[in-house]
């Protein structure tokens, strides 16, 4: 195939399919470097893989990092959690929103690049991924209304923090009751007088069978929803007040449980601030 002919298919796949603007589906990936390795894991992620391997890819329209530092990671509970072993595990998490109805598009370049990169030795080997999934837009809920930065802005708005929140049914016929009962009841009601301007749920989509061998099958997939609370505080100022007592709250209505509140704050790209503060 000619150079002019791959320029012709990139000319044809923009005059079809969606192209809007929601986060119809999300890349959500929370890491463990391994001892020794945070700075260089650090430096290859932001100066490689976060644009090489994520936002350079088609129809993934937004992206940030964020890290939990040691003090961050010892607020998480509960202590036996499914997703985290142990709860302390994953130290950085990334955010990437992609275009609603391109998730197959999206995950055919996906596959094919990391490919591409460990073919080419552009792959950083020592970290553990902990919870990756890529995950379908289920509902956002905001505390001030539309009014403000909407879901389509938040992994730009400069928030201050984020708290990664992870909610079982159990069975696959429950969770669209815990979803309603998310959406109608639950967090417009916590949302009220938080630091949290919104929250966005998604359910986890299980991976394709040749992704990557050091990244594991997604669990949870048809019981699981994952919510993301975005903060326009540090989550150690507010902890205390509003963040804790999310596991019980959903316990008490049986239709689930907590397996995962994990308080994060944003990367400084560029840099390698809190690669120190990790352990």
């Amino acid at each position: 195939m000619s150079e002019d002919t791959r320029s012709e298919v990139y000319a044809e796949l923009a005059a079809v399919g969606p192209y809007g603007v929601r986060p119809g589906h999300a890349l959500i990936t929370m890491v463990e470097p391994h001892p020794g390795h945070e700075h260089a894991y650090n430096r290859w992620y932001e100066d490689d893989h976060y644009y090489a391997g994520a936002m350079a890819m088609p129809w993934m329209f937004a992206g940030r990092r964020w890290v939990a530092t040691r003090d961050l990671q010892l607020l998480r509970y509960p202590a036996g959690s499914a997703v985290a072993r142990p709860v302390t595990a994953g130290c950085y998490l990334s955010t990437y929103w992609i275009t609603a109805g391109r998730y197959a598009d999206h995950m055919r370049w996906t596959v094919a690049i990391n490919r591409r990169l460990n073919r080419d030795a552009r792959v950083h080997h020592d970290r553990t991924h902990v919870f990756t999934a890529f995950q379908d837009h289920e509902t956002t809920v905001y505390r001030d209304g539309e009014a403000g930065p909407r879901d389509l802005h938040a992994l730009d708005h400069p928030y201050a923090g984020l708290v990664l929140q992870v909610v079982d049914a159990g069975t696959a016929g429950r969770r669209a009751d815990l979803l309603a009962w998310l959406r109608d009841h639950h967090l417009p009601e916590r949302l009220t007088g938080s630091p949290a301007a919104l929250v966005t749920v998604f359910s986890p989509t299980p991976l394709p069978l040749d992704r990557m061998s050091y990244v594991r099958q997604v669990e949870g997939v048809g019981t699981r929803l994952t919510l993301l609370w975005f903060l326009e505080e540090d989550p150690r100022r507010c902890w205390p007040d509003h963040f804790t007592g999310l596991d019980t709250a959903v316990g008490k209505t049986g239709l689930g449980r907590t397996e995962l509140v994990a308080p994060f704050i944003p990367t400084v790209p560029g840099t390698d601030r809190y690669v120190a503060e990790l352990r």
